[in-house]
């Protein structure tokens, strides 16, 4: 349990950090979330105040949600990499 907590262990060796890149990513994978909540509130917003937009709104958050995703995927590339 002490391995979680600090990378090196009692004797001075490196401990676990593949549990540490795990945990790192859980915490940085809140941002891309919370970031695709607020793409998508606002474009039901959007189109709920103008329905019309509904196509060009459709595309600029599914826009949004790819670059946003995208950092949630380098995100979890890099807890295995390291």
């Amino acid at each position: 349990m002490l391995n979680l907590i600090t990378p090196m262990a009692l004797d001075g060796s490196i401990g676990d950090l593949g549990s540490l890149n795990m945990i790192g990513y859980g915490l940085a994978a809140i941002g891309p979330g919370v970031g695709i909540g607020l793409i998508f509130a606002a474009y039901i917003s959007g189109v709920a105040r103008q329905p019309e937009a509904q196509s060009r709104l459709q595309s600029i958050a599914i826009l949004g949600f790819a670059l946003a995703e995208a950092l949630a995927i380098i995100g979890i590339a890099l807890a295995f990499v390291l």
